[in-house]
Parts: C-alpha cells; sequence; structure tokens
C-alpha cells in the first residue's frame, strides 16, 4: 500500500517518542494515529516500521492475584498443549467457568511455540488454531476488562473479543516477525470497540468516538479524585489539551438515550416506545 507522507513522519515522531523512553504502549500509538484500528493494513505498517526500529507495543495487562500466582513456568510445550487442550474442551460446556473462573490454568506460549502452532495452522491444521487461541483467552479477558461498564456485559465483551481474537489467528503471519500477542491485540480491541459503538447504544457512535469517549471518562474520573468533585468541561478540556466545545461534543454523544424498548409501569408489562407516538 502506498504510504502517505504525513503518516510517515508521524511514525517517525513515534519512533522518536519510543526511543526517548525506551517502549511504546498501544495509548500512545492510538493518540498518533486514533483511526488505526480501522486500518489493518496501516496498522500492520506501523507495527512492522515500529519492530524494525526495535521497538515493542506494550499492552499493559491487568491480571487478578489468582492469575498471577497460578501462570506456569517451566513445563515443556507438549505439556502446554495438553492444557490448552483440556481447558479448550470446557470452553464450549461452560465458557462462564472457563473465561473468569479458569483464566489462571492457562499456560503462556513463547514466540517459538506461536511460531509452532503457526506452523501448523499454515498446513490447514484445525486444532492448531483453537489452540494458539485458547493459549490466548487471557488476552480478550484483560481487554475486555477495561471496557467493562459501557453499554455491555463483561461477558458480551469476553466474546466480541474472542471473535476478534480468532480473526487474528485467521490473518496471523509469523514470517513478519510479530509477536502474536502484539498482533492480537488490535483485533481483539476492534472487536470490541465495534461491538460498542454497534450495540451499547441507541444511537450510532463512530468507532474511533468510542476511543476518545474513553479517555474522557479516565480523565474526568481522575480530575474528580483529585478534585473531590465532579470536574468542570473546562478543566477536563484544559487536562486533555482539547477545545471545551470538543468537550461538550464528547459529553452529548457519549450520553445514552433511554432504549425504546425499555419496560415501564409497576409490572413493566408496557415498552417506552409503546407511549412516544
Amino acid at each position: 500500500m502506498a504510504i502517505k507522507q504525513n503518516i510517515k513522519k508521524k511514525v517517525r515522531e513515534l519512533i522518536e517518542l519510543g526511543n526517548s523512553q525506551g517502549y511504546l504502549i498501544q495509548d500512545e500509538v492510538l493518540d498518533f494515529f486514533p483511526d488505526i484500528e480501522e486500518d489493518i493494513p496501516l496498522l500492520e505498517y506501523i507495527v512492522g516500521e515500529l519492530q524494525e526500529a526495535g521497538l515493542e507495543i506494550i499492552e499493559p495487562v491487568d491480571m487478578d492475584e489468582h492469575e498471577v500466582t497460578t501462570t506456569r513456568s517451566g513445563i515443556t510445550f507438549e505439556q502446554k498443549i495438553s492444557i490448552l487442550k483440556k481447558i479448550r474442551s470446557h470452553i464450549s460446556t461452560d465458557p462462564v467457568r472457563a473465561y473468569l473462573h479458569e483464566i489462571g490454568r492457562i499456560p503462556l506460549l513463547n514466540a517459538e511455540e506461536e511460531i509452532i502452532l503457526a506452523k501448523r495452522i499454515e498446513l490447514g491444521d484445525i486444532e492448531a488454531k483453537d489452540l494458539l487461541a485458547t493459549a490466548n483467552l487471557r488476552l480478550v479477558v484483560s481487554i475486555a476488562k477495561k471496557y467493562a461498564k459501557r453499554g455491555l456485559d463483561l461477558l458480551d465483551l469476553i466474546q466480541e473479543g474472542n471473535m476478534g481474537l480468532m480473526r487474528a489467528v485467521e490473518k496471523f503471519e509469523y514470517r513478519r516477525g510479530f509477536k502474536f500477542s502484539t498482533y492480537a491485540t488490535w483485533w481483539i480491541r476492534q472487536a470490541i470497540t465495534r461491538a460498542i459503538a454497534d450495540h451499547a447504544r441507541t444511537i450510532r457512535v463512530p468507532v474511533h468516538m468510542i476511543e476518545t469517549i474513553n479517555k474522557y471518562s479516565k480523565v474526568q474520573g481522575q480530575l474528580a479524585a483529585k478534585l473531590g468533585r465532579r470536574p468542570k468541561p473546562e478543566e477536563i478540556a484544559k487536562e486533555m489539551g482539547m477545545d471545551v466545545n470538543k468537550i461538550h461534543d464528547i459529553i452529548r454523544i457519549s450520553q445514552r438515550p433511554a432504549s425504546l424498548e425499555a419496560p415501564i409501569g409497576e409490572e413493566q408489562e408496557s415498552k417506552l416506545g409503546d407511549i412516544i407516538p
């Protein structure tokens, strides 16, 4: 694909930022390219450029204490595959238990082990696809938790994220040198943010606005804790480096209208839409 000069310039600036601190986190990439999750070829180009520069994109993972203490190390690839197969068998019958209660049992694969599975997938091995996906379910859960309470239940977010994970498995090209978890994270986030935009609001919100609304919510909470009161739009605008009119737009868009399907009345037998002409 042809890359515009302004994109190349922003990539160079991003590399300078990464070199200055020794790493990059995904939110910093999104600050430079807010719509990147809508353009996977561009995403792959940017990730490739960053990797050539020796920079890895880090996605901070928040894990519960039991998830950390049960992480396995020092076991063979064959043992990991055996564990993954057992966990995979539980998923079809008890997804809640598999995702939330057994997540700490999932062994982490190193880069070499991911390549082994990727080569099997290239040869048409369906089981290898399932195993690579299962090995990254913890990643789906950790990302989904960050989008909780934004219109969809956690399990719905996990299911959407898992669909993104499967797309990443399908499209993963190990020869390009990407670490699978880094590559998959973008597909998982894209699936989750699209689901929020598509299903969590009565009025359609563009996908790229979801990230902006998320950042607004984060800053609003931080300022509220710092000030001991609800921050004013002007204060939020200053903290985010935005025009106050833009903040008012974000507030307007982020307010979820009541669904016409919402039940009303003491017996909740009628719907709001029934009384609106």
